[in-house]
């Protein structure tokens, strides 16, 4: 029977999509990579569910959007649910009960998918697969460094070539604003908001903003930034947090290539002292974000960091497709099959003397003597 996509009820909703059989083979080796990765540094594995109390995944956090998050009433509790959009803030209802009593600095990943009602700007997919660790129990340099080093050695491990590191100081406005460049409480936010956009216009406009316009031209290649940012600290409040990038980046070393955007804050709506952003030749947005941040509630500090897959496969580009595969035509030596899987191989076995190998997408068969050939 054929169906066609023309039956609205054979189309999907807005951003989002099937995953096919190649893209979803792709995507499992990666995930696996990376989850075994963060699983040889210690971090256990938890699978939170994919609904929650809406206040429990919102009260976790600042920052999270509960109108991002599809609700409902449960008909059991009559409370409001939510499908997660952001796996993070249930990594930290775990360690504040299940796990409140296990040793810390706690060390725990995860994988698994979450859901926007609407997409981001620059990215249209409503249903994205996240991968993430996180540090609970420790707000250090080393504890950030672990987590920088953990996300590249992640990315490595999946095929990921020619990564970037970009710095960042989410909370670097409120510090500032407490001695070095005085702001008014109301004057902060505008001030935040005028260095997201890189108005220096719109920052002379906001009394006191005068003062920020250095850190809109502080961002670029780390050394050269780190040397700016001294410039613009004449009073040094932002000593300990200059000398923990320095430490940071030294750890990284030449693993990646490291700039600094000391005002940046998109994607980071929780994080404190210290955020970074990954990306890599190949694909157009960031493949991932991770910080410093304080659990509500438990108040404890954590860090960690999350990556997404589709950046990942675009990364990855022609890395991530096909794969080689056996055909074992009939009456085919069923041992040597099976050595053969043991060692890696994947394998397509004929159900007929008809049955083409070419078609049937295999780049390998198995002759008579057990040996492969290429088709």
């Amino acid at each position: 029977m054929s169906v066609t996509t023309t039956d609205p009820d054979n189309l999907l909703p807005e951003g989002l999509e099937d995953m096919l059989p190649a893209r979803a083979a792709a995507v499992t080796q990666a995930m696996r990579a990376v989850l075994e990765t963060m699983d040889r540094h210690g971090y256990d594995r938890v699978r939170p569910p994919m609904l929650e109390f809406e206040r429990s995944l919102a009260g976790r956090m600042d920052g999270i959007a509960t109108r991002r998050m599809f609700r409902f009433v449960d008909p059991a509790s009559l409370r409001t649910l939510a499908l997660r959009s952001d796996i993070t803030p249930q990594i930290g209802r775990i360690a504040a009960t299940g796990l409140a009593h296990a040793p810390r600095p706690l060390r725990l990943c995860y994988g698994g998918e979450v859901a926007m009602i609407r997409a981001d700007q620059l990215d249209p997919a409503r249903q994205r697969l996240q991968l993430g660790a996180e540090l609970i129990g420790s707000d250090t340099v080393e504890a950030a460094s672990e987590i920088v080093e953990l996300a590249i050695e992640a990315l490595r491990a999946a095929g990921v070539g020619d990564i970037s590191v970009d710095f960042t100081m989410p909370d670097l406005v409120d510090r500032l604003a407490e001695t070095a460049m005085p702001l008014r409480g109301e004057d902060r936010e505008a001030v935040r908001r005028e260095l997201d956009s890189k108005d220096a216009g719109g920052l002379k406009a906001v009394e006191g903003g005068t003062a920020y316009l250095p850190l809109l031209y502080a961002a670029g290649p780390f050394d050269d930034a780190m040397r700016r940012m001294q410039e613009i600290d004449a009073s040094n409040v932002l000593d300990t947090r200059l000398d923990g990038l320095r430490r940071i980046a030294a750890r990284v070393g030449d693993r990646a290539r490291l700039t600094l955007d000391p005002s940046e804050r998109h994607g980071f709506e929780y994080q404190s002292w210290f955020g970074f952003t990954v990306y890599a030749e190949g694909a157009r947005g960031a493949l991932g974000r991770g910080g410093t941040y304080t659990l509500a509630g438990s108040d404890e500090n954590a860090t960690g960091f999350s990556l997404y897959m589709e950046p990942i496969l675009e990364a990855l580009g022609k890395k991530s497709e096909g794969r080689e595969q056996l055909f074992l035509p009939l009456g085919h030596d069923r041992a040597a099959a099976a050595s053969l899987r043991e060692q890696g191989w994947r394998t397509v076995a004929a159900l007929s003397d008809t049955d083409d190998p070419s078609v049937l997408e295999c780049t390998h068969t198995l002759d008579e003597s057990g040996k492969t050939r290429p088709v």
